[in-house]
């Protein structure tokens, strides 16, 4: 059957939606490109926030009300985190949904399509297993950049987040089946990968991962700094990245494995949350401000330039004026290359649900956009430094805003939007001058011969 899939939310959601994918072309199901070709629908749900909720199920509701419309037999599917919060309770809020399934049990999505043609749905399988996915040939072939995911799930509990309830409990994938996805994806085409984990940094801290007697050639003892050193040996890799970070894993040895590790972009994705201590003591992050700036400042001394980016919270429970300027000062203190700025909004099943939600509405939306007017211009002064300089640049494709151009990401996962060379394509690394800068997005022209294509090795 022709399947759509549309997939909400973070980076871990895409992973999973390509390895849904790939076992339904296996099943001999073709994927449509775009909603009008497909015969099975299926949403990837995020719970992260209320909104994420929202949007998944009015999409569910758009979907199945249009093929009502047009006539004939659909199939429509959840999956993801809405799924393992909401269980039953999803097929009340959209009628005429035939299967959900959670996120331990998506290697499942197979078979509850099998059992809806077959007239036995509808289908809810949300049952929680423990431990991680170990399959390694679940990619699309020929693809740039490839996500891995080397950690499952999250034990940090920090009071907002409903992460622990829909994903689990921490698990991270053997260091084997890891390096053996990565040399799949290389072998296949992609020179950047991308390692990802709820806290990605705590790899290998809830279950063992190396075989007994391990040892870094470089002489790591914790386990994601290993990793990383392992995974840097693969052959056709030439960039690697991970999301997201939390500060008490910036520890030296992190530190001097990306400053000594090439492949390693220096690039982070390092969630602040709140520059208070009060609330981030009320959020249950585990660190204070100061612990924030000196891991900010162990980076940049392992790695000069290194670009960081963040996630802000305004508005939690609790947070008065002065507490949201202490975010706003540290922000300014720290100058992030990005930041992911939300309201609070509680979610269900979380410590924080049941505190007071006593800052209102418009307040949470003026903090909001007072912190996202700071951080663009703090992007800009950033980028508007960049202007003159010739950056290495991964070509992903046309340019999504302007077809007659092309895009890709620098080392530091900044945007550059240019005019390519008659032979440019995607896995390409070019050298690209920089001529104007937005806040999200850097413009430039290919440095060198506009007629050659550029494939320059060492950048």
């Amino acid at each position: 059957m022709r399947i759509y899939i549309k997939t909400y939310g973070c980076q871990m959601n895409e992973r999973d939606s390509e390895r849904v994918a790939e076992s339904l072309r296996r099943c001999g199901h073709v994927l449509a490109e775009n909603e009008r070709d497909a015969e099975v629908f299926i949403v990837n749900s995020c719970s992260v926030r209320g909104k994420a909720e929202d949007k998944a199920i009015g999409k569910l509701r758009i979907l199945i009300r249009d093929a009502r419309r047009r006539g004939g037999r659909a199939i429509f599917g959840v999956m993801g985190c809405m799924v393992q919060r909401m269980r039953a309770e999803i097929f009340d809020l959209v009628k005429g949904l035939d299967f959900a399934v959670g996120t331990h049990r998506l290697h499942a999505v197979p078979l509850a399509l099998e059992a809806v043609m077959a007239g036995r749905g509808p289908i809810l399988d949300a049952a929680v297993e423990i431990g991680a996915p170990e399959d390694v040939d679940t990619h699309e072939k020929g693809k740039v950049s490839a996500f891995l995911n080397i950690l499952l799930g999250c034990d940090r509990r920090c009071a907002y987040c409903i992460v622990p309830e829909v994903r689990g409990r921490e698990w991270s994938r053997s260091a084997q089946f890891v390096l053996a996805e990565a040399r799949h994806v290389a072998a296949n085409g992609a020179t950047e990968v991308t390692l990802l984990g709820q806290s990605v940094m705590s790899y290998g801290r809830a279950n063992p991962v190396w075989p007994p007697g391990f040892r870094s050639p470089m002489g790591f003892s914790e386990p994601f700094p290993a990793l990383l050193e392992a995974v840097s040996g693969v052959p056709g890799l030439r960039r690697i990245r991970f999301t997201s970070g939390h500060p008490s894993g910036c520890t030296r040895e992190l530190c001097r494995a990306m400053s000594e590790i090439r492949p390693l972009c220096p690039h982070l994705h390092l969630p602040l949350q709140s520059g208070s201590d009060a609330i981030l003591a009320r959020m249950n992050r585990g660190y204070t401000a100061a612990e924030y700036r000196d891991a900010v400042a162990r980076l940049r001394a392992a790695v000069p330039g290194i670009a960081l980016t963040t996630d802000i919270i305004v508005g939690f429970p609790g947070e008065t004026e002065a507490q949201f300027l202490e975010t706003r000062s540290l922000m300014d203190e720290i100058r992030f290359d990005n930041a992911f700025i939300f309201k609070y909004s509680p979610r269900p099943g979380t410590p924080a649900a049941a505190f007071p939600d006593d800052v209102p509405e418009q307040e949470k939306l003026r903090r909001n956009h007072c912190l996202l007017e700071d951080q663009d211009r703090w992007c800009l002064d950033i980028n508007e430094k960049l202007i003159g300089q010739t950056l290495p640049v991964l070509v992903e494709g046309r340019s999504k805003s302007n077809r007659g151009r092309w895009a890709g990401r620098t080392d530091s996962n900044k945007t550059v939007v240019f005019e390519p060379a008659s032979a440019t394509r995607p896995g390409d690394y070019i050298r690209a001058v920089i001529e104007r800068v937005m806040p999200q997005t850097l413009y430039g022209r290919v440095a060198g011969n506009q007629e050659e294509r550029l494939v320059a090795s060492g950048i």
